[in-house]
């Protein structure tokens, strides 16, 4: 979805403990990263060092125009006013540039229901809602933003095999995980703490993954994640296109 990003000026935005962070500025390109609480942008900055912010659902500290590509990753589900966001967003996006968006898809499954029953809450997670369909989110988006492509991921037995993880972990570590608006947040220092358990999962590893690639036999079904590639629906402003207008009008209007 997000396709080259050499020569680019990016930004991702939710990446939690950074490890998406730090994979996406291996693609190339100058990169920025930002996300909601503190908790968050500290993880990231462990793994990436510099350019990392903190921002909430209004407001960000980048200028207008500054970026080519924004990525937002499992961001929008956590804020209250994502309307305002999406303007923000469309805000600091340069003319054509592109906006990824990836939240939870909502589905109301016998798979959903029984996550709930266990425990694993929108709230739990710091969902503020279950998630977003396309329809939803292009209507959240107003014109501002033009849906090039999309798809959804992580069919029922990815999100089986997390389930049961998630789960598993839960029992073993209670609530010693890092806790941030976002939910629980398993950073570098978790690693540090419970190396026994992340080797065990290592090893079982290879097992997880042939149950996730069962999702290909559901070809028919949708999945539980939505990610969608948008283009912004901003013209390139020229006074040369504008012949009635005083370029030294607007320098003194500006000032």
């Amino acid at each position: 979805m997000l396709g080259p990003t050499e020569g680019l000026h990016c930004l991702d935005i939710g990446s939690d403990n950074g490890v998406i962070s730090y994979l996406l500025r291996e693609q190339g390109g100058t990169w920025k990263s930002a996300d909601l609480d503190e908790h968050s942008v500290n993880a990231i900055k462990a793994l990436v060092g510099t350019e990392v912010y903190q921002i909430d659902d209004r407001h960000t500290p980048f200028a207008d125009n500054e970026f080519d590509c924004v990525a937002v990753v499992d961001y929008l589900e956590h804020i209250q006013n994502d309307a305002a966001f999406i303007n923000e967003l469309y805000r600091i996006l340069k003319p054509g540039g592109t906006l990824i968006i990836n939240v939870p898809h909502v589905k109301n499954s016998l798979l959903r229901k029984f996550r709930l029953a266990i425990g694993q809450t929108d709230e739990k997670h710091g969902h503020l809602r279950p998630g977003y369909t396309v329809d939803s989110l292009n209507q959240l988006m107003e014109g501002q933003f033009t849906i090039k492509s999309h798809k959804t991921y992580s069919k029922f037995f990815s999100e089986l095999v997390d389930t049961l993880i998630v789960f598993g972990v839960s029992l073993i570590q209670g609530n010693k995980s890092e806790k941030s608006q976002k939910g629980p947040l398993v950073t570098g220092k978790d690693l540090d703490k419970s190396k026994s358990m992340f080797k065990i999962y290592s090893l079982i590893y290879p097992f997880v993954l042939l149950i996730s690639k069962l999702d290909n036999l559901l070809y028919f079904r949708s999945g539980y994640m939505l990610l969608l590639r948008t283009r912004v629906n901003k013209v390139p402003f020229r006074i040369s296109s504008c012949p009635n207008i005083n370029p030294q009008k607007i320098l003194t209007l500006k000032n």
